[in-house]
């Protein structure tokens, strides 16, 4: 049985047979009463956030989360197919699921897949990721009202602000996390 106070943030605990990320905690002890552990709890399964209260003796289970280096292969008839580079062993997400991770993945990315009971769950991205501009429109000297920034298009598809001087064929370095653009790269 685990105790409060093995509560930390970070932590993924089970509650109703689905894994909850730690978001915050806080320790309450009062006076003549038994002590408490406050949490705010965000479900890795659905992104839902949850207040829950633990009381002294309350039994719970951490859940059993492993995260495994896998690749990206394609994306097709609405599921995202992925490959574990350890057993090379195949499986599918629903690519609704991931609608904002796969618009800065290419064929054969590496990425981080996090299995919950051996299901995969999730999936985490390179951080930085480097993608060819498709389509965008010509910069124009001295137009710098809208803040020096342009739309363009890259391989994937997803749409970036990009500064005026971008053209079209260059590589540039994109946050996955913020959608973001970094800079160009030469690569």
């Amino acid at each position: 049985m685990s105790n409060l106070t093995d509560i930390k943030t970070g932590s993924i605990i089970k509650i109703q047979g689905q894994p909850y990320l730690v978001v915050w905690n806080e320790f309450n002890r009062k006076q003549m009463r038994k002590p408490v552990m406050r949490t705010k709890l965000k479900s890795l399964i659905d992104g839902s956030t949850l207040d829950k209260t633990f009381l002294a003796g309350e039994s719970f289970d951490f859940a059993d989360i492993e995260r495994k280096r896998c690749q990206y292969l394609y994306t097709t008839d609405g599921e995202a197919n992925f490959m574990n580079n350890e057993s090379y062993e195949q499986f599918t997400l629903p690519a609704n699921d991931l609608a904002e991770t796969l618009k800065f993945l290419k064929d054969d990315t590496e990425v981080y897949v996090t299995l919950y009971e051996s299901r995969p769950i999730g999936v985490q991205p390179p951080v930085k990721a480097i993608l060819t501009i498709t389509e965008t429109t010509p910069g124009v000297r001295g137009d710098t009202a809208t803040g020096g920034s342009k739309a363009a298009t890259v391989e994937t598809g997803a749409v970036i602000q990009v500064p005026l001087f971008i053209k079209e064929g260059e590589k540039v370095i994109i946050n996955t996390e913020t959608g973001e653009y970094v800079g160009r790269t030469s690569e």
